[in-house]
């Protein structure tokens, strides 16, 4: 199918709902029986090391390659138990003085092993050192794995938005991560000490935003060149699967303190939505008035960026092989994605 405009819709079916439930409860029990680190000091505790320009066969027939790019050590570059799937960056956020990257991860090993949820990888733009954070979901005195895709994540301020693709949005917060040690297959509470599956800093899940509508959340992102800053989130669809439906995309208006604006309801209506001009959107986030979309092919095709200003057809460009979601660094003025596929991991950046 070739891409089309992209028209506005009902925004109707991305209502969101506020459900924090007990989760400030639970972190702040977490809080009492774990250190705190903040993310500065897990860079500078990072236990591996990206290679800026590395060598990579992610970008297949692309031609130009991209302006910049980051390669993960040979271990998480080939492994089969995680994937990569949702980016973002630092500046989307609002830091400064943290020039970083967040990398959401699903555990998808082979064969029957323990679920080990999502994690996400802090990495330094300035040293190269990155490390893997478990994300985990609080109960009462423990926690547990969080077994969702993670397909998109979006960090505005000291909140991270992770995508639950049929239920919403899943918030944590660079304010509470925590320092465990423990055996590797053990996760929570056991024994009088905390477990990780080995990894040595959680971060739990603080709020969550639940849908209420019957829209899905497959990528997300941070617009902030509107005012209100936006959240971006949209869905994936393979008409292979979904024969005549086509995927949509919203925003939602921000609040300075990163929570979406809702009402005394705890409703979040979006602001505006729109039909995507294509199947298999992978990222999207739309910045001084276009849109930007990452399109998938498969394993060992080059996928496609498509760019979407205003009122006009999709501008198709070629991407690297397996792109998900995207980010804006916009200091630097570049679109940054991640691509998924074992052997062919790199976070990279074109212009905007």
């Amino acid at each position: 199918m070739s891409p089309s405009l992209m028209t506005g819709t009902d925004p109707g079916p991305f209502l969101l709902r506020r459900s924090t439930r007990d989760l400030p409860q639970a972190v702040e029990t977490l809080g009492k029986a774990l250190p705190a680190r903040d993310l500065k000091a897990v860079l500078a505790q990072a236990n591996r090391t990206a290679t800026r320009k590395g060598s990579t066969t992610a970008f297949g027939s692309m031609s130009p390659r991209p302006a910049d790019w980051y390669c993960f050590e040979s271990g998480d570059n080939d492994t089969t138990d995680w994937y990569p799937q949702g980016v973002a960056a630092s500046s989307e956020a609002g830091h400064a003085d943290v020039q970083a990257f967040a990398v959401t991860w699903y555990w998808k090993p082979d064969g029957a092993a323990t679920e080990r949820g999502v994690r996400v990888s802090f990495l330094s733009a300035k040293t190269l050192k990155y490390r893997h954070v478990l994300l985990v979901e609080p109960k009462g005195t423990s926690y547990g794995p969080i077994n969702i895709h993670a397909g998109g994540i979006a960090w505005y301020g000291n909140l991270i938005y992770v995508v639950d693709t049929s239920r919403g949005l899943r918030v944590f917060d660079t304010r509470h991560i925590y320092e465990v040690g423990g055996d590797d297959d053990k996760i929570g509470l056991k024994g009088g000490k905390y477990h990780a599956f080995g990894y040595r800093y959680v971060m739990p899940q603080v709020d969550a935003w639940s849908t209420a509508g019957a829209a899905r959340y497959s990528f997300a992102a941070v617009d902030r060149s509107l005012t209100p800053h936006m959240l971006v989130s949209g869905e994936y669809v393979d008409p292979a699967d979904e024969p005549g439906r086509t995927g949509r995309v919203a925003r939602w208006p921000l609040a300075s303190d990163g929570t979406l604006v809702a009402g005394a309801d705890g409703l979040a209506n979006a602001a505006d939505a729109f039909t995507l001009p294509a199947a298999k959107i992978q990222g999207g986030l739309s910045y001084k008035g276009r849109w930007y979309l990452s399109q998938a092919a498969s394993s060992t095709k080059n996928g496609s960026l498509l760019v979407v200003p205003a009122g006009q057809p999709a501008q198709v460009k070629k991407f690297p092989v397996g792109p998900e979601d995207l980010t804006c660094w916009t200091e630097k003025n570049q679109l940054w994605s991640v691509t998924e596929f074992k052997g062919r991991r790199v976070v990279f950046a074109v212009p905007v």
